[in-house]
Formats: structure tokens, sequence, C-alpha cells
């Protein structure tokens, strides 16, 4: 029986998908062609073919059936339910994130094998349109550069640049691990990728106290709050909480579901707690923990990690240190050892260029004791580090363990990550997003606007909080942004949520060269701004 090995490339921007044949007939022809499903004309020539060959395509279920006549039309409708999230693009490589693999054998309507003498019919015809469909895809490409050259920076679908505060964008590499193949997550080449990770992590934080454990566990970063309240406080507790912004209410409250009493010590909006506040604070109660906020992702408001740490060691000793580094991790140099901090949690999808849903943590052992000289169980079962600690200490000795099932295609999309961050120097990129924050806030402020953050000292280098024109509330201006090909977010503080937006820059927005990202949106803001009648 002659068949066809069919290939569905699937995208993540609305409108076009192609499918992919390629015919391999008894050893002798071998022919390509690309159909875009959401175009008609396109489909018709395949579809045509295939009547002509009186021929119906197998598929799985959840797959379309191209039969003759009346099938035609019931196959087009279904073909674009699982197109419409797709687009044209040049033929790509399998095994990327773009692309599936499927099978199907060619019949006839009875169900009987196509006859030899059928095949020079169809190898030629199969040429025709594998040259045809070649021709409009190369021309759509072109256009589609002609309006917007972002669209060769990567070879995903053209999609608007996702400049939020996390997630960010994700280089073509990433994405392409994600597709890697089942394989057990207990089995040794796995173990071996988690194994890099976690070494690679201790490079990231810059520790190398055999002491210190990385986590990462399945999750976003709110886990790590969790993690943190679970293992090292127990109920009645004192946490004092600094204040920059909405996310430091998060944690407070976190704490408060695990019994632990936070206190927050608060700044003005667009600042931070001063230092002779934290030790007066410090002086008047003890407190088991201290958490900061490195950068909070509501105010772009940034905190000075080394000044802190030195004064919680010199006032209260025994108070651990704990950094919330969500948005900071990977944009703001953090030197964990060199510091004296005690805990930095994060999460993949923001300066680390990762999908969102791995929960990372750098834990020290000061810290490692504390958890395990508590008087009560941890409060929480799946974020106990009575579980995981086991398991990642035995992942970053390659030894197989298992507590939990991981996300095996999350971690390596994040080892092909830190791989990349790890290839140059920590400060060269570190300077390369303050550069970058640098250039955005001298346009911000050329544009006669103002930042939450209205201190240089207190400003992050991987986001941007800007306060808007009296009168423009965010809906004037997102959808604006949107339509130019820039996503940026709106207002998360509760009570200025109105009055700003936020603009993130970091990652490979920031570190690759042949992205025009920062440059474009910096445009489509002021442009924005303009349509809607301001003036500087």
């Amino acid at each position: 029986m002659s068949k066809y090995w069919c290939y569905s490339v699937v995208g993540s921007y609305p409108r076009v998908g192609m499918l992919r044949q390629k015919a391999d007939i008894q050893g002798r022809a071998q022919a390509v062609c690309s159909i875009s499903p959401s175009e008609t004309g396109k489909l018709a020539a395949p579809r045509r073919l295939l009547s002509s060959l009186n021929i119906r395509l197998r598929y799985p279920s959840s797959f379309v059936t191209v039969a003759p006549s009346r099938a035609s039309t019931a196959a087009s409708a279904r073909l674009n339910l699982f197109s419409k999230h797709l687009d044209t693009k040049p033929f790509l490589e399998l095994n990327t994130p773009f692309s599936t693999e499927r099978t199907a054998y060619l019949e006839d309507e009875e169900g009987r094998a196509i006859k030899e003498q059928k095949e020079a019919k169809e190898k030629e015809a199969l040429a025709r349109i594998k040259s045809d469909i070649r021709k409009d895809t190369k021309v759509a490409i072109e256009e589609k550069i002609k309006k917007d050259p972002s669209v060769k920076m990567s070879n995903q679908a053209p999609h608007p640049a996702l400049l939020i505060p996390g997630p960010i964008e994700f280089d073509d590499a990433v994405l392409q691990s994600m597709s890697h193949y089942s394989e057990s997550h207990v089995g040794p080449a796995f173990v071996n990728t988690f194994g890099e990770v976690l070494t690679s992590l201790r490079k990231l934080f810059q520790t190398t106290d055999p002491a210190s454990q990385p986590f990462v566990i399945s999750g976003s970063g709110t886990l790590g709050w969790d993690q943190v309240a679970a293992n090292l406080a127990e109920p009645g507790d004192e946490a004092l909480v600094l204040h920059t912004g909405y996310f430091a209410d998060s944690f407070a409250d976190c704490f408060e579901t695990y019994g632990v009493k936070a206190t927050q010590l608060k700044a003005p909006i667009g600042d931070r707690p001063q230092l002779d506040e934290i030790e007066k604070a410090l002086q008047e109660k003890k407190y088991k923990l201290l958490t900061v906020t490195h950068v909070d992702t509501s105010t772009g408001v940034l905190s000075e990690l080394k000044a802190l740490s030195e004064l919680v060691h010199k006032v209260s000793p025994e108070t651990l240190i704990v950094v919330d580094g969500v948005c900071s991790v990977g944009s703001e140099e953090i030197r964990f050892d060199d510091w004296g901090l005690d805990v930095v949690l994060t999460a993949s999808q923001k300066a680390i260029g990762v999908p969102a849903g791995l929960s990372i943590l750098m834990v020290s052992g000061r810290a490692i004791e504390v958890f395990k000289a508590r008087k009560t169980r941890p409060t929480s079962y799946f974020g106990s580090w009575k579980n995981w600690l086991p398991i990642m200490q035995n992942y970053e000795a390659k030894k197989p363990s298992y507590f939990a099932t991981p996300s095996p295609q999350l971690i390596h999309a994040l080892h092909t990550s830190l791989t990349q961050i790890l290839s140059r120097p920590l400060d060269q990129r570190f300077a390369e997003h303050k550069a970058t924050s640098q250039k955005i806030k001298k346009a911000i402020s050329d544009l006669g606007l103002k930042q939450l953050a209205s201190k240089p000292e207190n400003q992050a280098n991987g986001m941007t909080a800007i306060y808007l024109p009296e009168g423009i509330t965010p809906p004037n201006v997102l959808p604006s942004l949107a339509k130019k090909g820039v996503i940026f977010a709106g207002g998360l503080h509760k009570e200025i949520a109105s009055k700003y937006i936020r603009f993130g820059h970091m990652g490979v927005s920031v570190t690759d060269p042949n992205r025009a990202d920062i440059g474009k949106a910096i445009e489509a803001l002021k442009d924005s701004l303009f349509e809607v009648g301001y003036k500087p």
C-alpha cells in the first residue's frame, strides 16, 4: 500500500496554518506540498487533486478527513478549527515546537490500495502544488517583512512584541527545546539534564557554597512564597515584610495564611523603606524572617540588597533574609554568597526567559539548618522541603529520585536558557540590561513623562512603570500599542492602577542584537500618545 507521511506545522499566530505532505510512493517518488487551510484558493488545488485520485486521507479522530464531494466542505471546517492559531511560514525542520508528525494511508473510497498507474499522475500534481505554494508563501513572507521588520528576527510566527514585566519574549532555541520527545523523569538522560540545570543555577545566583541548595519545582513564582512560609516559619513566628508595592501585600497575606505574623514596613509609592527605618524596626522586635521584593513588578522599584543584608546581619544576625527575585533574577545583579542572602525565589517566565511553570529557589545552608530544626511539621505537603530536599540533592548528584513528577519539557527549556545566559559573563548581561533601561528612561523623560520610581537608585533595569499624562488612561493607549505590534501592561498597584502603564525590557528583547523590540516600542509609545492628543 502506498503511504503519505503528513506533517502539521503548529504555530501561535491566528489565521493561517500549513499542512506539509511528503509522498513516498513505493520508494520511487518524493514530493512536498504546503496547504494553507484558511485560504480557500490554496486549499482548492489539493482538494481537486484528492478528488481526481478518488483518495481520502485517514487521520486520527482529532484530525480532518478529506474525501471527495460532500466530505470536502466538512473537512475544510474541521481543518480550520485546528489551524486557527497558525500562520504561513517557510518549511520548518521537524522536532521544533511548531511541528507534529502524523501518518496516513492512501486508499480509494472502498478502502482498496491505489493502483500503480496513478502514481505518476500523483507525483506530477504534488510537485506542481509544491511549486505554487512555495511561491505564494515567499510572497506572503516578503510582504510581512516589509510591513514589520521584526518578522524576520526569529523563526516564530509573526506576533506583537510582548514587552510586559513577564512573561517575556522567548528565544527560538528555548521554545524548540520544549519539543523534546517524551522521556522518563527518572531515566539517565533526563536526570543528567536536571542535574546540569541545578549546577547552572548555582552559577546564575553566584554561589559556590556546597551547603546551599537550588530548588526547581513545577509551579509559579507564588509557590516560592508558600515554600518560604511553610518551611522556614512556624505558626506564631514574626516576619518583617519590606513594602514597595503590590507583591509585598501578597507575600504578607501568604504568611498570614500559614499562621505567621507579618508586619509590613511601607514606603510611599515609587520609593523603598530606608535603612534607618529598617534598623529601628529590627531593634524593636525579633523577627524570624525579613522579606524584600528585589523588583516589585507593580511599581518598578528596585531594592538595594547588599547594604540591606549588611544591616540585617549587624542588627539582627539570626533573622533570615528572603528575597523575592521573580522580576530581577537574570536582569539584576545578585551575589548570593557575597551578600549573605538566605533565600532568593524566582520563576522561569521573566528574565530567565523560559515559559511559565517553574518555581526556582536558591536556599542557603543556614536556612536549611533552620528548616531542619523546626519544632512542627511543614504546613504544606507539596511544598515541603522534607519531600523536596532529598530529591534536589539526588538530581544534582545525577541520581534518579522521585516525589512528584517534574515537567521534562520545561526543564529542557530551562537548561537551554541557562546555557545561553552563562555562555557570556554575567556582568556583561547585567550591563546590557542597565544600558537599555537608561535608554528607555531617557526616552520617557524626553516625552515629558514621569516614572513611579522617581529616584534613579530606585529604578529597575528590567522594567519601567510610566505615569500617563493627565486625562489619559491605559485603555486609551494599550490598544493602540497592540495595533502597532507592541504589548505593554496596565497598572497593577491598586491605589493608582488607572494612572500608569508598565514596560518590560528584559531577556532576548535586550540581549539579542538582531531584535528591534525596544526601539519599536519607544516609537509606538510616542505615536500612541500623540494619537490621543498628547503634546509634550
